[in-house]
């Protein structure tokens, strides 16, 4: 089992996040709370335009907050579903969670937003460990079949 943390306050993790991504073959998927960080969306549409799968899960409530967000995903070149925590609409998805090519998973603290990039101490753990992996995808599947369909 491998595993990295990056930590915002001596690295870029929105730049580590978009070299993995960039290195990724067979899929992304991704579970955010938020999503408003121009770099980040970028690289989703651009592994999209590679040929790699990509689903894309928000939490519904922050996506109807947040302008920025919605403006980054009008295109549709990104597909993505919402949903929200166990107790409905009024309850969170909190999750901050990617995996690609079903062999590495990016999670922790660190939200795909600007803020989480230029003013947070935040964190990200890259974990290559196949139960690891199997574990993400299994609530990524259950979270993606119950979520509503965007794009």
């Amino acid at each position: 089992m491998s595993e990295d943390v990056i930590f915002s306050r001596t690295a870029s993790v929105a730049e580590r996040i978009v070299g993995l991504m960039g290195e990724c073959s067979e899929s992304v998927d991704a579970a955010l709370y938020r999503l408003n960080n121009p770099l980040l969306a970028e690289a989703l549409v651009e592994s999209r335009q590679r040929g790699v799968p990509v689903r894309l899960l928000l939490d519904g409530g922050k996506y109807r907050e947040d302008s920025v967000t919605r403006r980054l995903l009008q295109s549709g070149r990104v597909p993505f579903k919402l949903t929200h925590g166990r107790a409905g609409p009024s309850s969170k998805m909190h999750h901050k969670f990617a995996i690609l090519d079903r062999r590495t998973v990016l999670a922790g603290s660190y939200n795909w937003t600007r803020e989480s990039e230029e003013r947070n101490y935040e964190h990200l753990v890259v974990l290559r460990g196949p139960e690891q992996v199997r574990a993400y995808q299994e609530e990524f599947e259950a979270l993606w079949k119950e979520a509503e369909s965007c794009a």
